[in-house]
Formats: structure tokens, sequence, C-alpha cells
């Protein structure tokens, strides 16, 4: 369990380097300003999904999860 938090953790930690540094890399780009909010505007909503996506992935694991401990409760119930 841990070890998948700490892979959320990166993956995270990751979308949040890239999104930041291609912002910051359209805002020191010689081009116009429309130019360069089309690209912002553009970049902030992939990144929007993107994390929408992440979110996504670890609510799925976390269902996941919660139905096979459920199922190890049941079973050990049925054991008592």
């Amino acid at each position: 369990m841990e070890n998948q938090n700490n892979t959320g953790k990166i993956v995270s930690s990751l979308l949040i380097g890239a999104a930041i540094g291609g912002i910051l890399g359209i805002l020191f780009a010689p081009h116009k300003g429309s130019k360069t909010r089309r690209k912002i505007s553009g970049s902030t909503k992939d990144f929007t999904q993107s994390v929408k996506d992440k979110f996504n992935e670890i609510v799925d694991q976390a269902k996941e999860m919660s139905d096979s401990a459920y199922k190890s409760l049941e079973s050990d119930s049925d054991k008592v």
C-alpha cells in the first residue's frame, strides 16, 4: 500500500513539474502575447485533463483495494 502512495506522489510531482516547466517555457518564448496566452490555455487544459485522469486512476485503485479488503474480511468472518 505504501508503494502505491509513493508511486502516486512521484507521478503527481512529475505532472506538476512538467506543467510548471511548460508554462515557464512558453512565458519566456519569443511570441506575441495573444499567441502565448493561447499556448498557456492549451497547456492548462492538457494539465487539467492529466490531473483528472490520475485522480480517476487513484480512485479506481482505492476501490479495488477496498473490495479486496472487504472480501478478505468476509472470508475471515466465515472461518470464525
